[in-house]
C-alpha cells in the first residue's frame, strides 16, 4: 500500500481536451475523493458520501448505456439533453456541488495551516452547498461537520502509509494535495460554467 493520495485516481491525470472532460478518468477520480470521507470520519460523513457514490453511479449508468454518446461530460449532458433526459445531468450538477465542496473545505485547510478541519468545511459548506439545501438539509450537515477530526489527526492519514512501509511528509502530502485540489478546481469551475 502507499499513501491514500497515492492509490487513487488524481484529477490532475483526468484529461481534459476541447471535446471535454473524460467521463471514465473523471469518475475514477471522483471515486477516489469519495473515500477521503471515510478518512474523516465514516459515520459523521456517512450522508455525504452516499450523496456523492449515488450522482457517480447516476452518471456512470448513462455512460454505460451510451457510451459512443457520453466520451467526455460536457457530451454526456449535451446527448441527454437532446434526448429530452436528465438523470446523469442532475446528478453530475449535485456531484459537482459536492466536489466544489470537499475541494474549498481543503483548499480552506491548506491556506490556512493552522486552522481545524471543521472551521474549514464549514467555510467550504457556506461557499458550495448551503444555498442550495433547505433546513432540514442545513442541520444535517452542520452536525456532521461539527464530527470532522483533528487537522492534525486527518492529515497524519492521509500521509500515512497503512502498511507501515513508507509515508509522506508533511511538506510532500500538502506538495501533492494542492495539486490534486488544483485539478479538482480547474474541472468543477469548468464544468459549472458549461452548465450556465
Amino acid at each position: 500500500m502507499a499513501p491514500y493520495l497515492q492509490t487513487v485516481k488524481s484529477f490532475v491525470d483526468v484529461p481534459i481536451t476541447d471535446a471535454g472532460v473524460d467521463t471514465v478518468e473523471f469518475l475514477k477520480a471522483a471515486e477516489g475523493l469519495v473515500g477521503i470521507f471515510d478518512l474523516l470520519g465514516g459515520i459523521a460523513f456517512a450522508a455525504v458520501k452516499k450523496d456523492l457514490t449515488t450522482n457517480i453511479g447516476k452518471v456512470r449508468t448513462r455512460y454505460n448505456a451510451a457510451p459512443e454518446k457520453s466520451a467526455t461530460l460536457e457530451q454526456l449532458v449535451a446527448n441527454e439533453k437532446a434526448e429530452k433526459l436528465n438523470t446523469a445531468s442532475e446528478g453530475l450538477t449535485w456531484l459537482l456541488r459536492g466536489l466544489a465542496f470537499t475541494c474549498k473545505a481543503l483548499q480552506t485547510a491548506q491556506a490556512n495551516k493552522s486552522e481545524e478541519l471543521a472551521s474549514a468545511f464549514r467555510k467550504g459548506y457556506e461557499e458550495t452547498l448551503k444555498k442550495y439545501h433547505n433546513f432540514l438539509m442545513k442541520g444535517a450537515f452542520s452536525a456532521a461537520l461539527s464530527g470532522c477530526p483533528y487537522r492534525a489527526d486527518f492529515y497524519h492519514k492521509l500521509a500515512e502509509d497503512p502498511n507501515g512501509v513508507s509515508a509522506l511528509s508533511q511538506d510532500q502530502l500538502s506538495e501533492e494535495l494542492d495539486k490534486w485540489l488544483a485539478a479538482l478546481d480547474v474541472i468543477v469551475t469548468r464544468l459549472q460554467l458549461y452548465y450556465k
